[in-house]
């Protein structure tokens, strides 16, 4: 009798060490157009309005706030994620929405959003939870390029807050320029938006002396292309650990085959991407990610066949104007923090 109970004390006491880290999930996921069906005139829309070309309606505006609440749901298993980064989201009446009006609603979820000179509207925005997440301030950089004649992006979210170690945060979001024109011929947008964000981060290591910092987002590029990997100076956590330096946390893996969130003409990219900064994967450090890794979360639900490449591809929302009741043409990502108390 007593060896059981030492057994079963042993496992509450290993349960106990285990869950907390489990604690504060962090994910990000490009959500794909998560327009709502009302006309803004200063904006490129049109596509997304019951008569435009996607023919999008109420009903299926809703169906997909119903389709990210359950994502998001599912992403943070018995728990809910303590933040959520999204990009491909229109303005701050859909995130009224998602989190006010649909089954998210019951997460209880805080959001900010960003207001980008994007020509068709799309922002980025964060989801907190404010018993882990305690919001100090946030702002907004915009993405300016010399070329007049360029198109505006999306800009990016900085949040600031502390957790409940009293630790402080930075979380950065952002939805790089795409690839739409062209891998070169786009590339130097993405390398503007990487060098912002640099300067930013900089600013970060001189102000703190220990910086917490998460860089998330759908970057349209790899984490071995030139924006990550040189201008913006992410390295492989398998690099020497500095806590004044970035690490991409998928960096290692860039190789590996049928790995990836974004699937383009049968290729797996590795768009969708956490960065963080030296100090969170130091030992012993306040706020540490748990194994130093990253995860691609590809549940079934979310996938589908891909029959003309063979394998599986994300079950999205539209194919061109045909609507097929997914979910995105990306997968989430997430990552673990141990929160030292």
């Amino acid at each position: 009798m007593r060896r059981l109970l030492f057994i079963l004390l042993f496992l509450v006491v290993c349960f106990t060490e285990i869950v907390p880290q489990n604690d504060f999930r962090i994910m990000f996921y490009n959500v794909e157009n998560l327009f709502d069906t009302e006309n803004n005139p200063l904006k490129n829309d049109d596509d997304f309005l019951p008569d435009g070309f996607m023919r999008w309606t109420p009903w299926k505006y809703w169906e997909k706030l119903r389709n990210i609440s359950r994502v998001i749901t599912a992403v943070g298993g018995m728990r809910s994620p303590a933040l959520a980064g999204l990009c491909e989201v229109e303005n701050d009446c859909v995130m009224f929405d998602l989190t006010k009006r649909s089954p998210l609603r019951v997460q209880e979820y805080e959001y900010i959003v960003t207001d980008s000179p994007d020509e068709r509207g799309i922002n980025v925005a964060l989801l907190y939870q404010r018993h882990q997440f305690r919001l100090i301030e946030f702002k907004e950089y915009e993405v300016i390029s010399d070329d007049k004649n360029a198109r505006p992006t999306r800009n990016i979210l900085h949040a600031t807050g502390s957790v409940v170690s009293g630790d402080t945060l930075d979380v950065f979001v952002c939805h790089f320029p795409s690839r739409s024109n062209g891998l070169r011929e786009t590339e130097p947008a993405r390398i503007r938006a990487a060098s912002l964000l640099r300067g930013k981060t900089d600013s970060l290591f001189s102000l703190r002396k220990s910086a917490n910092i998460i860089i998330m987002g759908d970057f349209n590029d790899n984490p071995n292309n030139k924006s990550i990997s040189k201008t913006l100076g992410a390295k492989s956590i398998h690099s020497p650990l500095r806590s004044d330096q970035l690490y991409n946390l998928f960096l290692h893996r860039v190789k590996e085959r049928n790995f990836g969130s974004y699937k383009y003409k049968g290729k797996w990219d590795l768009f969708d991407q956490f960065i963080v900064s030296g100090n969170m994967l130091i030992k012993n450090n306040g706020i540490q990610v748990i194994n130093d890794e990253a995860y691609i979360y590809n549940a079934g639900f979310l996938l589908e066949d891909d029959v003309r490449y063979t394998g599986k591809k994300p079950y999205r929302t539209n194919l061109g104007p045909r609507y097929i009741g997914g979910f995105s043409d990306h997968l989430p990502v997430y990552m673990d923090l141990f929160i030292r108390e």
